[in-house]
């Protein structure tokens, strides 16, 4: 298999992946495989999702913040990386800081450390227990196979446990009994090139066991810094994988794995190593009365190896279970629990140190969420989760939601939601330098972060025309990680306390057959005290962004999309010389795709990006100290070929 990259420029990124979190501010239904500009905003609203709630449920009933990006939608941008297709999602933060390295949150609080979105593929969590973040070079799926991706920006902590503070984003995959035939992808372009393969089938004599296989190599080029020098960051990415499902009367079962190989450049001319290896199983068995009973478990081995900064074995195991009890007239109760091991180790190879060197982990939780229907508009739901950790002992995560759906096109709720996002090892055994004296310390009483939220949002489908959706939050948070002084050493710590407050908004227009119009903003803003300067500081976010898209499917065969998107200046971050810290200008970028589609099994879309910008950043911070080293980001066109046999 081919080797490739994760290209890690890291005597910056992963200090600004490991070290910025302390030094900075402080299963479902299948969608069709139909096209969806085909679909009414009546069928729209009635796609099904499961991440909100841990059930199927209408996304036109649900009572909260989210938005899903189809596979369709996926096939149409062209886009190569996971990173890359969540900025599809109006109510996510993205910002690319290298050719792989991405800041990704939602409501705030982002950073290339980003610890309060919780990540999730075909629900196995993605996590890193180094900084409760997630690794953005080591995540990479068949975006061919990719069925939706459910985006939910908000509290998720009844559901999902710490961490899903602020969101949720969940990619769930096409089983493998949705799939048939071979298919084959290239991609090619200024960001760089990919090639990929997948073959399912059906096997046994009346082909209830289903399988799929694929293998796909990706190779990222070089970015260009603010001096137009070449930025070190060329990265590649080899990873195979299978997908398997049977079942016989009510029971269904899934098996599925990767294996991912990367390497890249680095600065100092020591490339970077990063492998993996996940196994997942599934059971699902349906009883009366609608009732059903899940459970899931698997494991995931991560190596990483950054010359200079740190050596990292990472095993994890994680069982989950769930009950969904018999549905009674107004009632519906879901019950579960799960646990997870992991044995984390990280080595000394340069610039940090983890002390102790290897830590067991664990976690536990039991939760339950009842819903009583109070007539037939109104609806409580309400949750408590009883959630274990290896630093903090117990934390409790309650949260209750009011639900009204006057008529069939109107939808309205309110949540009020208590959060947590739990201690990492970069919280209590970081250590900077890597030998005494130290200059930056863990803390060993480190306390879980706490978020309060009110939310309320109104959901409206008028006509068959437009439909549309407004959400105001409030978050409050305590105990934010702070950087505190004792003696000639910081000490990490938690007194950081403020709030994050906002708007997100979108909606759609099909003004006729020919055209659908989409909008999507989020305003925030933002206020922390506590701390030293500058710690009131949480990430680097805009105060808005905007959205506008423009779908053109007159032609059968032709599909075209004009993209408008605009972020505001995000402040200056801090820097390894606050002297040469300095805000990210405002910007503004068009984005066009055109999808060709000669037959049912061909799929041509050229897609051009940043058409009308020469060069804009889009992060600061630790990543880049000085200015002049800034990635600066271009045009860019790339064509993606797909084939079916």
């Amino acid at each position: 298999m081919t080797s490739a990259a994760p290209s890690v420029s890291l005597a910056r990124p992963v200090i600004a992946v490991l070290m910025a979190a302390a030094l900075s501010p402080a299963c479902a239904q299948e969608v069709p495989a139909t096209n969806l500009a085909d679909l009414s905003l009546e069928e729209l609203s009635a796609v099904r999702i499961t991440s909100a709630s841990r059930k199927e449920e209408r996304l036109a009933d649900t009572p909260a913040s989210v938005y899903v990006i189809t596979g369709d939608m996926l096939q149409r941008s062209a886009v190569r990386t996971l990173p890359e297709a969540l900025r599809l999602a109006p109510n996510l933060q993205v910002a690319q800081t290298t050719s792989f390295q991405y800041a990704i949150s939602a409501r705030g609080h982002n950073d290339i450390t980003t610890n309060k979105l919780l990540v999730m593929i075909d629900g196995r969590t993605v996590f890193t227990p180094l900084y409760s973040g997630v690794f953005w070079d080591a995540q990479d799926v068949l975006l061919a196979d990719v069925d939706r991706i459910e985006v939910i920006s908000g509290p998720a902590g009844v559901v999902w446990g710490t961490n899903a503070v602020n969101g949720v984003i969940n990619v769930i995959m096409k089983k493998a009994d949705a799939l048939s035939g071979d298919l084959v992808q290239l991609a090619d372009g200024h960001s760089g090139r990919s090639a990929a393969w997948r073959h399912a089938g059906r096997l046994g004599a009346s082909g209830e066991f289903a399988y799929a296989v694929y293998g796909k190599a990706d190779s990222g080029k070089r970015t260009r810094r603010a001096s137009g020098a070449d930025n070190p960051d060329e990265w590649g990415h080899g990873q195979v994988g299978f997908r398997t499902s049977w079942g016989q009367d009510d029971d269904r079962y899934t098996v599925q794995g990767d294996y991912y190989r990367s390497s890249g450049e680095q600065p100092a001319l020591v490339r970077a190593h990063l492998s993996g290896v996940n196994l997942m199983a599934h059971w699902e068995r349906s009883l009366a009365d609608g009732a059903s009973l899940r459970v899931q478990g698997y494991a995931d081995r991560t190596d990483r190896d950054l010359p200079g900064i740190l050596v990292e074995q990472l095993n994890t195991y994680d069982l989950d279970l769930q009950y969904h009890l018999p549905k009674r007239a107004r009632h519906e109760t879901i019950v579960g629990g799960g646990y997870r091991y992991a044995a984390d180790r990280v080595g000394l190879n340069g610039a940090l140190a983890f002390l102790p060197a290897q830590r067991k982990l664990r976690w536990g939780n039991l939760f339950v969420q009842h819903e009583w229907r109070w007539q037939e508009e109104w609806r409580v739901i309400g949750g408590l989760r009883m959630e274990s950790n290896t630093y903090t002992g117990v934390e409790w995560l309650p949260s209750v939601k009011l639900a009204w759906s006057p008529h069939s096109g109107a939808f309205w709720w309110a949540t009020l939601a208590r959060n947590v996002r739990a201690p990492s090892r970069i919280d209590t055994d970081v250590y900077f330098p890597a030998q005494p004296p130290y200059l930056l310390t863990g803390g060993p009483q480190f306390r879980a972060e706490v978020a309060n939220t009110v939310e309320t949002g109104w959901r409206m489908r008028p006509n068959a025309a437009w439909s549309w959706s407004l959400v105001g939050f409030h978050t409050q948070y305590q105990r934010l990680r702070s950087i505190d002084q004792q003696g000639a050493t910081l000490v990490i710590g938690n007194q950081v306390h403020g709030f994050t407050q906002g708007i997100e908004a979108q909606a759609t227009w099909l003004p006729s057959r020919d055209w659908t119009l989409e909008a999507g903003a989020l305003l925030l803003h933002q206020e922390f005290k506590g701390g030293l300067p500058p710690q009131q500081r949480q990430g680097s976010d805009p105060t808005h962004q905007l959205r506008l898209s423009a779908r053109w499917h007159a032609l059968e065969q032709h599909d075209v999309q004009l993209t408008l998107r605009t972020v505001g200046r995000l402040p200056a971050t801090i820097s390894a010389n606050p002297l040469t810290a300095t805000p990210v200008p405002a910007y503004a970028v068009a984005d066009l795709q055109w999808s060709w589609r000669p037959g049912k099994q061909v799929d041509l879309t050229v897609a051009a990006r940043n058409l009308f910008d020469r060069r804009h950043r889009e992060f600061g911070g630790l990543a880049s100290p000085n200015p002049q080293d800034t990635v600066m980001l271009g045009r860019v066109v790339d064509a993606v070929l797909s084939v079916k046999f």
